[in-house]
């Protein structure tokens, strides 16, 4: 009757996409009544455990909470990032207490598991449900069910529920930090560099380092530059410090470094204009720029509308040496001394250099390690010729004699500011008692 007429391609056609869209329109419908929230209880006190690790395991041992938070890009939701099975989480629920009347309320969640997992049968997970309107939570309940009681599950906060004035330009996240890491020098020459460059805070997810390397994020705790968030993945699931499942039993790459750092983004995703997602061992360097925020204000006037800004990486090999800047004093701390590292492995055709990224986190909704995942606006590769990332670590090409090698002294522009402010640092805590 619907698609009675003439008999004809363009009618069938016609018929084709208006019966698709009915049938899409109301499974959307219904999809979202699912996921709309439901009142189980009234008249009760707000009670539960507020959680306060970092990483929180439901009673499942399947799921792994990190942090929930506001997000009314799209609609209003609660994002909850965390750590899940890809395949044996098939249902969570986040439970709302909402104040004055104590209305108790549930909402089924969309778990959205990262496409980059490697392989490992565990990864980064966006936990997602409509919140309750008329309520504005400040805390959220997860749950394997939409049956219990409230007061028996851990309650974690919601952040970002309130925006505020930018306290950075530019925010470093590094993760993560583990293998009793123990590269003192070139740890603090990246983070005096980060801080010549524009950079007002450097978020570390710390699963363990040295007692010397202790020392130095103290110093830069109480300088405020520095934000430890507590990484004890390796206390709830089986890590690798790989990237790629090896077949060897693991749960998760690399200490999991992609939860830390979409994590890290929406931490900061209202206090910071910029986030960069770069290692410790790694910097940006601009070549037409004195520092990041002249470079960004560039790049953004050139490519409006860009949220994802991609710099290639190249690797300057530590075991390539010139023998200026060999300062005595810092042969006795741990670690390379970058400046003494200035010859750059040229490109190879048949291979692609991975990127990192400064990203505006507002346009961000999954990150991976070398690329956005999902994003608001575009994505721009920028020129070697207006930045590149110095690399300082093993060589990719240990073959290459050193004549092969490109000379880049970019770095040496920054080589006064460098070697006073690490120089201060180090004697403030590694070398106290050859003040």
């Amino acid at each position: 009757m619907l698609c009675g007429g003439k008999k004809s391609y363009f009618a069938g056609a016609v018929c084709i996409i208006t019966l698709t869209s009915m049938v899409t329109f109301s499974y959307l419908r219904l999809q979202r009544h699912i996921h709309l929230p439901k009142i189980v209880q009234e008249g009760s006190r707000c009670r539960g455990e507020t959680a306060n690790s970092t990483i929180t395991p439901l009673k499942d041992n399947r799921t792994f909470i990190i942090s929930p938070y506001f997000d009314d890009r799209e609609d209003k939701v609660i994002r909850v990032i965390g750590i899940v099975h890809h395949e044996d989480v098939k249902e969570l629920y986040c439970w709302f207490c909402c104040q004055p009347h104590g209305k108790t309320y549930v909402s089924k969640a969309k778990i959205d598991v990262h496409s980059d997992r490697f392989g490992f049968p565990y990864g980064a997970a966006d936990i997602v449900c409509l919140e309750p309107e008329n309520c504005d939570p400040t805390h959220v309940s997860i749950h394997q069910s939409p049956h219990g009681d409230i007061g028996q599950l851990s309650r974690f906060e919601i952040k970002n529920r309130k925006a505020e004035p930018f306290s950075a330009d530019f925010t470093v996240c590094i993760s993560a930090m583990f293998g009793n890491y123990n590269n003192v020098l070139q740890f603090v020459q990246s983070m005096e560099m980060y801080k010549i460059l524009g950079v007002q805070k450097v978020v570390i997810y710390k699963n363990n380092c040295s007692q010397m390397m202790e020392k130095v994020l103290k110093f830069y705790l109480e300088e405020g530059t520095v934000e430890v968030i507590p990484w004890p993945i390796n206390s709830y699931l089986k890590v690798s410090p790989k990237w790629r499942f090896m077949q060897d039993g693991k749960d998760i790459g690399y200490y999991g470094q992609i939860t830390a750092l979409n994590d890290c983004i929406y931490r900061n995703m209202q206090r910071s204009r910029f986030v960069v997602l770069n290692d410790a061992d790694e910097i940006i360097l601009p070549l037409k720029h004195s520092d990041w925020k002249t470079m960004m204000s560039s790049l953004q006037e050139q490519n409006p509308g860009t949220g994802v800004f991609l710099f290639e990486n190249h690797i300057f090999p530590e075991t390539i040496t010139t023998p200026m800047f060999n300062i005595s004093s810092w042969n006795a701390v741990p670690g390379i001394n970058i400046l003494q590292h200035v010859h750059r492995e040229p490109d190879r055709k048949e291979v692609i250099n991975p990127k990192k990224m400064i990203v505006d986190p507002r346009k961000v909704i999954q990150t991976s390690v070398h690329s956005v995942l999902r994003a608001y606006g575009t994505s721009v590769n920028v020129p070697m010729d207006v930045a590149l990332i110095y690399h300082c670590r093993v060589p990719l090409q240990s073959n290459l004699p050193r004549e092969s090698l490109i000379r880049d002294t970019t770095l040496w522009r920054y080589n006064s500011s460098l070697i006073m402010n690490v120089n201060k640092v180090l004697y403030q805590t590694v070398l106290e008692a050859q003040k």
